[in-house]
């Protein structure tokens, strides 16, 4: 079974950002290069992936999201450094996040990975409509991201690897963890709401309450809102879940077409883009510039040989083709 490596390039820049402190040999942060490639290494080493697809969110995000609800995402707070000492500015630190996020797509274009960004489209749409492409069934799908978004693409093919949490899940886990299915986990977080994305779902109705009203939500079919809301309005319960599901249907419905995944929000055109962009992906690797911009950045002494064996392989597997 071949193996495919989807990465949400922002979520796991992010992390190597806040985390990594390495300095550059000019004094300049580097850490959120230096440690997505080191995260990248390892991931590589712990999967043997057969390609590897790197998504980004575009700019401005999600054009669709935000015209449904405009405050989807809003709130947000700004990212923090989880190291003592600082030495950079306020807007100093902005730039170099920025300039490093830059430079690490220049890194990564150097090596043997499809890279993916579309304007006004989110990764999490991407992620979900690769993952979905008919070139890449009966593969392996690995995604990598913390966000828990991702529960809901979860089947007999694809797992969701969440590194902060150091968590492997696949469909049964899921079901196991939460008593959720995730054909029916976009519905059951319409519900409950995400504090990150700024949507409030049913006041006091979280997870364990949902899967504890609705057990049948732990089966492979998939459930829609209106087979909730009638099963609500015919349960014999004075149970206060029942009727707030009944009276603030359009909270969910609101917040599933923000919170699903099956049907990803892309249009026809972008998603012709990303088809061709990963049919006519041939894969190729510049060692010597990446070398070189290493030395230029000042990266210091780091061993990437494992990373390039992999992309030397994936130049070979399609050379055999």
């Amino acid at each position: 079974m071949k193996r495919l490596l989807i990465i949400d390039a922002l979520n796991m820049y992010f992390r190597a950002y806040i985390v990594d402190p390495s300095l550059s040999t000019n004094g300049q942060p580097i850490g959120g290069v230096k440690g997505f490639m080191k995260i990248l290494q390892k991931l590589i080493r712990d999967t043997g992936p057969d390609e590897i697809v790197i998504c980004w969110d575009g700019e401005g995000g999600s054009a669709r999201r935000k015209s449904t609800n405009k405050g989807y995402k809003e709130g947000r707070k700004p990212i923090r450094l989880n190291r003592d000492i600082r030495n950079l500015s306020e807007n100093e630190e902005v730039a170099n996040k920025i300039w490093q996020m830059t430079r690490l797509v220049e890194y990564l274009n150097n090596l043997s990975v499809i890279q993916l960004m579309a304007p006004q489209i989110e990764a999490d749409d991407i992620i979900a409509y690769v993952a979905q492409l008919q070139k890449y069934s009966g593969w392996q799908k690995i995604i990598v991201s913390s966000d828990k978004d991702f529960f809901q693409l979860c089947d007999s093919e694809t797992v969701l690897y969440r590194p902060i949490q150091k968590q492997i899940l696949n469909e049964n886990r899921i079901v196991e963890d939460h008593g959720i299915h995730p054909k029916n986990f976009a519905l059951a977080r319409a519900i409950a709401g995400d504090k990150s994305d700024n949507l409030p779902g049913i006041r006091g109705i979280g997870l364990p309450t949902i899967a504890k009203r609705f057990p049948f939500l732990a089966e492979s079919h998939s459930y829609t809102i209106d087979d909730l809301v009638e099963h609500c309005k015919s349960v014999d319960s004075k149970a206060k879940a029942y009727s707030l599901i009944v009276e603030q249907r359009k909270v969910i419905e609101e917040n599933y077409r923000l919170m699903q995944l099956y049907a990803p929000s892309i249009s026809p055109q972008t998603k012709q883009k990303i088809r061709f962009n990963v049919d006519e992906f041939s894969p190729m690797m510049n060692k010597t510039q990446f070398k070189a911009m290493m030395i230029e950045d000042g990266f210091g002494v780091v061993n990437f040989n494992d990373m390039f064996v992999c992309m030397k392989r994936i130049i070979a597997d399609y050379s055999s083709k």
